[in-house]
């Protein structure tokens, strides 16, 4: 079984790849099943249709949240063309911060009757990006990580509306101070896996790793053997793809590296219930 639960379209802001074309990749590249998670993230863009407030220096496309009125129809469009081919399945990569929870209470309200999967990331605090440096100015490595960590399980605390934590360690990506010990992290890393396994969260095994040159998994071997010994068992893997290049990549090595390390399953989606399956590779 190849799963890519975490795939972008021309629904994000940061992606110029269109659906159709996703899926088409996706059945080349013998995927059994695949995942549109495309991007929302309250408190730093608007939702379609409302004037940007900035638009990407890479595509020239506005900085906003997915257009709620085309996307869900054109999955479903995906869906039925490629039946008996791919699993299609919808999702959406929800960005929250603790501020923003009522946003996406009401969005899920809305439209969560549509979706397959929902991948819980942190991608600002306060409102500061981490992709351009607003978020780190002024912190030293120890607040940096600290109050990333510290911000994911608040949400966690007071939003459940999510099936995986995405990229838990993230911020290996935006640290500027170069690699973090994990032993001055773990405490808090600790409590958010001890969240989720009590929740029934699962965490996902992000293969951009691999092509960021990050030297480790993401989330990290040692996050992932703590994930481990706390109980953990749901592991989802995605490329997080925006581009053709990305697609499906790594899902075989992730599945063995997960294996390496004493897991047995992962696990898919489909209207927000998990099915496992053996890691195969």
């Amino acid at each position: 079984m190849l799963a890519d639960f975490h795939v972008h379209t021309e629904f994000s802001d940061d992606s110029t790849y269109p659906m159709g074309q996703v899926a088409e990749d996706a059945l080349r590249l013998n995927l059994d099943a695949i995942c549109f998670c495309d991007h929302v993230d309250y408190g730093v863009k608007p939702d379609a249709g409302q004037p940007p407030l900035r638009y990407d220096p890479d595509n020239g496309k506005p900085v906003t949240n997915v257009d709620y009125a085309r996307y869900f129809p054109a999955v479903e469009r995906v869906r039925a063309e490629y039946d008996g081919r791919i699993d299609v399945r919808c999702g959406l990569e929800l960005g929250v911060q603790r501020h923003t929870v009522g946003e996406f209470e009401r969005l899920l309200d809305a439209w969560g009757d549509r979706l397959d999967f929902c991948l819980l990331s942190i991608h600002q605090v306060g409102d500061l990006e981490f992709w351009n440096g607003e978020y780190q100015q002024g912190r030293d490595q120890d607040g940096i990580h600290g109050a990333y960590y510290d911000e994911m399980l608040a949400v966690m605390e007071s939003f459940d509306g999510y099936d995986a934590l995405a990229h838990l360690d993230l911020m290996r990506r935006y640290d500027p101070f170069g690699p973090m010990p994990f032993d001055r992290v773990r405490d808090r890393v600790a409590a958010v896996l001890e969240h989720a396994v009590v929740h029934d969260k699962a965490v996902e095994l992000n293969t951009s790793s691999w092509r960021y040159g990050l030297g480790d998994l993401m989330p990290s071997t040692d996050v992932l053997r703590l994930y481990r010994d706390l109980g953990g068992t749901l592991l989802t893997l995605g490329s997080d793809s925006h581009r053709p290049s990305h697609l499906g990549s790594y899902l075989r090595a992730g599945q063995r590296m997960l294996r390496d390390l004493g897991f047995t399953e992962f696990v898919t989606y489909e209207r927000r219930v998990p099915t496992a399956h053996p890691l195969a590779f």
